[in-house]
């Protein structure tokens, strides 16, 4: 692999993100934050004016987010020195981070691990956009955050980062072949590969010296404010889950915080991205905060990798989640270059070597 982080096929690493912002195709007002730079990632500031709405939406072919808002808002405000947004309720934010983006280029986006991890889904909307969280090739414009907090309701402000940007130059996605030959050469996963669409793992209900498995989201608890870290006590938002048999039943509508049964590893020349297993089990989503950043579980000091948390959502009907079961993917893509700082090398993370661990804000 040549080391041109711009030209070269892959994930753009945090050296290219650089060279982008000095060339204004990732521009800002105000100005990007250097620390919002990431191994393979740019984190994306919330801008001053939530819009209430009646309804998530996609703008459309030909279509502008700003032409379409008016069919769909209930309400505008400031977010000032910091509003509430409501459970259940939806709004879109503009975001200050805008797009230049050339021919060949493309990018995609995600929940940042603690937005995820208050089942708070946060997804990108676009100008012409016709789906979320993907930004085709060449784009050039503004970005919209469209959030909507499912268990609790939180206090945001202008600034705060909620989701992040990944860039993509050109056909990044490895192949379950070059997965295969990427794992015989570096463990991807503690036991077995399971290797199909991606690396699949599962879910953990037996966990060694303890029956706690999880925690699920109480139904009428307060407001988080997201600036607080390590200030909430988990007894007041969340319910423990233990389990003696290596079974949890889900129940429709709940959110669980779980984790896997796997420790994985993202070696320094790859990304990684969290996808569902299989569409068609239906009853539950495991997919919230996707990105797997360069350097995760690498090198980790009591063997192969780091276990990922799972943010679940069960659906229709009461499912039963047996231990072992396989939940969910990883996807590999390989960088453009190895970036010059890994995830958990001199980045302040919450979740370098994480076992099951809910989100920064508690306790």
């Amino acid at each position: 692999m040549t080391q041109n982080p711009v030209a070269n096929p892959g994930v753009l690493p945090s050296q290219a993100l650089r060279l982008l912002i000095d060339r204004g195709v990732l521009g800002a007002s105000p100005a990007i934050l250097p620390d919002q730079v990431q191994p393979a990632s740019l984190d994306l500031r919330l801008g001053g004016t939530a819009h209430r709405l009646r309804a998530s939406f996609l703008p459309g072919k030909g279509r502008t987010v700003a032409e379409r808002l008016p069919e769909f808002e209930m309400h505008r405000f400031p977010l000032g020195a910091g509003m509430v947004l409501e459970k259940g309720c939806v709004y879109v934010v503009e975001l200050a981070e805008t797009l230049a983006l050339p021919e060949g280029m493309s990018a995609v986006t995600n929940a940042k691990s603690s937005t995820g991890r208050l089942d708070l889904l946060v997804r990108v909307i676009t100008d012409h956009g016709v789906e979320f969280d993907r930004i085709p090739a060449g784009y050039k414009g503004k970005l919209y955050a469209e959030i909507c907090p499912r268990s609790f309701s939180v206090l945001v402000r202008p600034g705060m980062r909620l989701n992040q940007i990944r860039l993509r130059q050109g056909q990044a996605v490895l192949s379950d072949t070059e997965l295969k030959a990427l794992n015989a050469e570096v463990p991807l996963v503690s036991g077995e590969a399971v290797i199909s669409e991606g690396l699949g793992f599962s879910v953990d209900l037996r966990p060694e010296g303890t029956t706690l498995v999880g925690y699920r989201a109480k139904p009428h608890a307060g407001v988080i404010d997201l600036d607080r870290i390590g200030h909430y006590d988990r007894a007041d938002f969340w319910e423990e889950l233990h389990s003696s048999n290596g079974q949890l039943i889900l129940d429709p509508g709940a959110f669980y915080i779980l984790v896997s049964r796997e420790s994985v590893c993202i070696p320094p020349g790859y990304a990684a991205e969290m996808a569902p297993y299989l569409a068609m089990v239906g009853e539950f989503r495991v997919h919230y905060a996707g990105f797997f950043d360069p350097g995760f579980g690498h090198a980790a000091a009591d063997g192969v990798g780091a276990r990922g948390v799972l943010e679940v959502r069960c659906h229709e009907a009461p499912f039963a989640l047996e231990d072992g079961q396989i939940v969910g993917r990883l996807v590999y893509e390989r960088m453009s270059a190895v970036p010059d700082r890994l995830y958990g090398a001199g980045i302040a993370s919450n979740y370098q070597g994480q076992g099951l661990k809910l989100a920064k804000h508690f306790k």
